[in-house]
């Protein structure tokens, strides 16, 4: 079982804070929000990945963008750095990402991404190099039509994310569209989307955040994340941002639902401690 990717939430901060809450879950990997590959950036620099790899859990780096040869650069640094796997990210379904031909919009060019695939293979080396996507960008056969390209490189896996980019995150998942891409793909297929952490399987990231704010002990828990937030980042400002990205995965839970209200009017760390 992989630990999906969540923007702000699943980063090494929190993955080394809750680390034990991850292995008794189950995961024995987890694929970090997205790193841009930009022309003239060093990967090694983000707080995502500086350091290189630690602990027992296998960190797979994932990167978003949409030029080989930045991809190129990134990918050799951080197998430099001891990273033995990475991402590509072609499913992040934020409009002002996809109109940059980045994330979910990469599938409209089918050209881009073969020679994304080919430089994260060669680089990384066959199996050691994967892909995330959505269905499509309007409709759930966009991907099933790409096929060939995606089957062409000896990737270690497609996860693919049941819904649309239209969609984002709302809406049902269709699993029947991703069997379909099972059906037609050559290499291994992660599933992705509303699974339940029961599953034991797949790429799982929604349900695991929703089963921390469901524990007996994440007061403690969040008291530990924000000494660790208050050590690595400047400020209370950015603490509480962090705090309340991952406390608003919990607002339908019924002991957070009355206590989000505060937590999203809190202005300091203090106001912030209402567990």
């Amino acid at each position: 079982m992989i630990l999906a990717p969540l923007r702000g939430v699943t980063i090494r901060c929190f993955r080394e804070t809750f680390a034990e809450a991850i292995r008794e879950a189950g995961f024995d990997e987890a694929v970090t929000p997205f790193v841009s590959a930009n022309p003239g950036v060093d990967p090694m620099r983000d707080r995502e990945l500086k350091g290189g790899p630690s602990g027992a859990l296998r960190v797979t780096p994932q990167f978003i963008g949409k030029d080989p040869d930045a991809l190129r650069r990134c990918l050799e640094r951080v197998k430099e750095a001891g990273y033995a796997t990475a991402d590509l990210n072609c499913g992040c379904p934020f409009p002002m990402v996809r109109r940059k031909g980045r994330g979910s919009g990469i599938l409209r060019t089918p050209d881009v991404l073969d020679r994304m695939l080919a430089v994260g293979c060669e680089v990384m080396g066959p199996g050691r190099f994967s892909m995330k996507a959505r269905l499509g960008i309007d409709c759930g056969d966009e991907l099933l039509r790409l096929m060939p390209i995606v089957n062409s490189h000896p990737l270690r896996f497609l996860a693919v994310h049941a819904r649309t980019a239209r969609q984002m995150y709302e809406g049902a998942c269709d699993w029947d569209a991703v069997a379909r891409i099972e059906d037609a793909s050559d290499v291994p297929v992660v599933r992705n989307g509303d699974l339940p952490l029961s599953a034991k399987d797949g790429m799982v990231g929604r349900a695991f955040i929703r089963a921390i704010g469901e524990r007996a002990d994440v007061g403690a828990l969040l008291d530990r994340y924000i000494e660790s937030s208050m050590a690595e980042l400047c400020g209370e400002r950015p603490v509480i941002g962090r705090l309340k990205e991952l406390i608003s995965y919990w607002r339908d839970i019924p002991r957070w639902r009355r206590l989000w209200p505060v937590v999203k009017m809190a202005r300091s760390v203090a106001e912030l401690r209402v567990w």
